[in-house]
């Protein structure tokens, strides 16, 4: 039976993007490879190539589909949160955060590697909404300037970078209600002022 067949509907690519994400995670980006990603998956070896090209295509396709999953770990987080937009803001960096910490690779992938091609069309519209969505946030919270944005965009991912990292060990070792706690006072901290 061919890969198709058994994977039909688009799951196979689901399935290839899986598979992937699991061997960057394992593996890291050096090892990665499309033969390895399609033993993992249970499908032939030509069957990565056939949806994603090369190595980097199915990297590239990855990477936008973390974008989407980032959106989805900050939705999940201001879902929870009061409707004030500060407090709408602080949940998108906890929910920055969340991804890091849940899926370290993927997030090394968006901003760490230049093996995804931003390019590509489909990553390039995953990448804005996630940045559209951080303007959004910082603007509804008051902020006015490319400063605004950025202290609060360098807050989030220096945060996530070290929590995921295990380099910011004071924090990273509490349990998850006091880390919480402890990232909003800091959040709290650079939100916008008013003008």
């Amino acid at each position: 039976m061919s890969d198709e067949k058994r994977y039909h509907h688009g799951d196979l690519r689901r399935a290839l993007l899986e598979a992937a994400e699991a061997e960057l995670a394992e593996r890291g980006i050096e090892a990665f490879s499309l033969r390895a990603v399609a033993k993992r998956a249970g499908v032939s070896h030509a069957a990565p190539a056939h949806h994603f090209g090369d190595a980097n295509g199915l990297l590239t396709a990855l990477a936008a589909h973390g974008f989407r999953q980032f959106l989805e770990a900050q939705a999940a987080r201001e879902a929870k949160a009061t409707p004030d937009p500060s407090a709408q803001l602080v949940a998108a960096g906890l929910g920055y955060v969340d991804f890091a910490l849940q899926r370290p690779a993927l997030f090394r992938l968006l901003w760490g590697s230049n093996r995804p091609d931003f390019a590509d069309a489909d990553l390039s519209r995953a990448a804005e909404d996630a940045y559209r969505h951080l303007v959004e946030q910082v603007s509804a919270a008051g902020g006015r300037t490319v400063a605004d944005e950025s202290a609060m965009w360098a807050v989030a991912h220096g945060l996530a970078d070290l929590l995921s990292a295990g380099r910011l060990k004071a924090i990273g070792s509490f349990p998850d209600d006091t880390r919480d706690a402890v990232l909003t006072d800091i959040f709290s901290r650079f939100l916008p002022r008013p003008q």
